[in-house]
């Protein structure tokens, strides 16, 4: 694992046309952290990883990811975003969709052994290889999550960053992620914007608060005070005790 800070921003301000969204934000994200991401809708969480992954670029300020610029490093980071859309019609199976992974890490042409071996060690990872032969529509939500988690980490990333991936699953479906990312941090730094604060407590260490400004605080200092600042309101956090582990 890569020693010193994976992820850095220094003053960083990013705006929409005229609608700042991230301002002044300084963050340092050592490697080995299990980080969540919150903040209300609008706050600028996605907008975040996107400055982390390169897809935008700050209006001001300087965005490192090991060290280096977002760009030069995009292979090395594993990416699941918001929503991932797919058509039920179309005959694609979950082998096609985990191998799409490694179109960041080769060069052109059709895949190698190399990549089938890293599709099917992602697999195993998710706990679904005897699945590589199924239709991605015929997969449950919870299993078609961690089908887009195996695509992450096809690209044998250093860093996984997650956005809202328990969203539309159940509960059992929401542990069973949970387990396998608490297991990947083992050998991978990764960073999960959620909206479910009681669950959050329960296995990240840090929780960056994003509403335009970014702060940081350590799970176990995150006070009703720092909530109530971040939404402008009273949230009521809910803790998944006793959930059935089918």
């Amino acid at each position: 694992m890569t020693d010193g800070p994976v992820v850095e921003l220094k003053g960083v301000t990013f705006g929409y046309e005229r609608v700042t969204v991230i301002e002044a934000a300084d963050l340092v994200v050592p490697a080995g952290a299990f980080a969540s991401i919150v903040g209300p809708n609008g706050g600028g969480k996605t907008t975040l990883l996107k400055l982390i992954l390169g897809m935008l670029q700050p209006n001001q300020g300087i965005v490192r990811v090991f060290g280096e610029p977002p760009a030069q490093v995009r292979a090395r980071i594993g990416y699941l975003p918001q929503v991932s859309r797919h058509d039920p019609l179309f005959p694609v199976t979950v082998m096609d969709v985990v191998l799409m992974g490694r179109l960041t890490a080769r060069a052109a042409g059709p895949y190698s052994r190399a990549d089938r071996r890293a599709a099917e060690r992602a697999l195993v990872d998710v706990g679904l290889p005897d699945l590589r032969g199924r239709r991605l529509a015929d997969l449950s939500g919870g299993e078609r999550q961690r089908v887009l988690v195996a695509r992450a980490l096809c690209s044998d990333p250093e860093m996984l960053l997650l956005d809202e991936p328990t969203a539309g699953v159940d509960s059992p479906a929401e542990d069973r992620l949970m387990r396998l990312l608490v297991d990947l941090n083992r050998r991978m730094t990764i960073l999960m914007v959620s909206h479910d604060l009681g669950f959050v407590a329960q296995i990240v260490r840090h929780v960056i608060c994003v509403n335009r400004r970014v702060r940081v605080h350590a799970t176990s200092d995150l006070t009703g005070e720092h909530i109530r600042e971040l939404y402008g309101a009273p949230v009521r956090m809910v803790h998944h005790e006793g959930r059935d582990e089918r």
